[in-house]
């Protein structure tokens, strides 16, 4: 992750997700220079992957809660 983009880590899913919104609509629109453009791709990808470090923990944690409903029930 790049020196611009190491406040990422401590976002939450939802601030991470508003944030990559923002940067997929704005090179969506075109205007930004290259270089601009590049730094917004770099973002939304620390943004992603941000978003999807939270969905995973919150599937595993969805799962290990099924798996221990399934056991206490048998």
């Amino acid at each position: 992750m790049s020196e611009n983009n190491k406040d990422v880590a401590s976002m939450s899913y939802e601030q991470a997700r508003d944030e990559l919104v923002k940067v997929v609509a704005e090179l969506e629109a075109g205007s930004a220079t290259l270089e601009s453009s590049m730094q917004l791709w770099e973002r939304g990808e620390a943004l992603a992957d941000k978003c999807e470090q939270w969905l995973s923990g919150a599937r595993a944690t969805l799962q290990k809660a099924s798996k221990a409903k399934k056991s206490s029930a048998e």
